[in-house]
């Protein structure tokens, strides 16, 4: 199954912590390997400075996806306000099912 995870930073804190902690992220997301079929950061609309990340991550059910995104650096360090992972089924483009 697909999951979907939207990330958003907290205000105030979450640019110093998302710099911080990057490189552990970026290598937590390498370890994945094949289940993280996409990630990036969510961009503030002024400034383009990083607000949140969204990942798109492969897992056999809803729990796993949370552990999954639970163990990520960035939530360790306490970047994001708050965490949602949702079932996600593509519908076009190259996840398409």
């Amino acid at each position: 199954m697909l999951f979907a995870v939207i990330c958003k930073d907290k205000p105030g804190v979450g640019l110093e912590r998302r710099l911080a902690t990057r490189p552990a992220h970026l290598a937590y997301l390498q370890n994945l390997g094949d289940q993280v079929k996409c990630a990036g950061g969510m961009l503030a609309a002024e400034g383009g400075n990083p607000m949140g990340s969204l990942l798109i991550i492969e897992a056999d059910n809803l729990e796993l996806a949370k552990a999954i995104a639970a163990a990520d650096p960035y939530a360790g360090a306490e970047v994001f306000e708050s965490v949602e992972v949702l079932p996600w089924r593509p519908a076009f483009g190259p996840f398409k099912a």
